[in-house]
């Protein structure tokens, strides 16, 4: 096996045709990988997404080739892949207002272009979900910007671009309903999406709390911060010490851990019925 790259949170291997792809414990904000590891946090990423690929499995294909032909040292956190054509535009849907779309809506009252009603407050419902697409930008080369549509027509054509929102829209519309049922809010989504013989087909991870934000619906309450299951909670931690949000990033202190991983696990538990062992 060959390492093509190390991410922030994946390693991503060749073996033969395949692509291994080992999600570790590793987490970042702010594009920072922080210096302490979030136990467990691989494996339950790797097992929630790969649980959403089955419930989805109708909306758009996946590129899942196995989730245990994988050498036994990653066992739970790894999964064998096709090789995409990744698309270079980042895919998001938003049903609630929150985080940068809150942020671009406080600032014209819109996001990535699309106007929306006034007087949103933060957690607000949008009327619908709304496709809000970013630039993708690698790793130390700055951070994603906003896209209107029209930009991801001309980036990528006409057609691909009807078929990013559509299946945007339809992954987000349908794990909401799935989440509901399990009282839990998908406030937004990102999905990675590429090419394997023509096929638009899902990459990377899907609904997980790194991609998404979760909220507990009996919770949820506009006006304010909500409580997250989700990556955010680091976000608001850290939003509270001196970092100034470059590397290298804080020690997060064993409390946060312990607090964080427990978000991991309680949204893992909801929306799946299982528990986490």
């Amino acid at each position: 096996m060959e390492l093509l790259h190390s991410g922030k949170v994946r390693d991503v291997y060749a073996d033969g045709d395949d692509i291994l792809l080992v999600a570790s414990d590793r987490v970042s904000i702010y594009d920072v990988v922080l210096p302490t590891a979030i136990p467990d946090k691989g494996k339950i990423l790797t097992q929630l997404s790969l649980w959403w690929f089955e419930q989805l499995a109708d909306v758009v294909p996946n590129h899942i080739i196995s989730a245990t032909d994988v050498p036994a040292e990653w066992a739970g956190r790894a999964v064998r892949c096709e090789r995409l054509e990744m698309v270079m535009v980042e895919c998001i849907a938003r049903g609630y207002l929150a985080g940068s779309g809150l942020k671009e809506y406080e600032k014209d009252g819109a996001v990535s272009g699309v106007a929306l009603p006034p007087g949103l407050i933060e957690g607000s419902k949008l009327p619908e979900p709304v496709f809000t697409p970013t630039t993708k930008v690698a790793p130390g080369e700055g951070h994603d910007e906003f896209m209107t549509y029209a930009e991801v027509e001309a980036s990528v054509g006409a057609d691909v671009a009807a078929e990013l929102k559509r299946i945007t829209l339809e992954v987000y519309r349908r794990g909401s309903e799935i989440a509901a049922r399990n009282g839990i809010i998908i406030a937004d989504t990102k999905i990675e999406l590429g090419f394997a013989g023509g096929v638009l087909k899902l990459g990377d991870e899907l609904l997980t709390p790194d991609s998404s934000r979760f909220w507990a619906a009996d919770e949820w309450q506009p006006g304010g911060t909500q409580r997250y299951l989700d990556k955010q909670y680091l976000r608001d931690w850290s939003a509270n010490s001196d970092w100034d949000r470059t590397a290298p990033g804080p020690e997060i202190p064993d409390e946060v851990v312990e607090a964080t991983r427990n978000r991991y696990i309680e949204v893992y538990e909801r929306l799946t019925g299982d528990r986490w062992r």
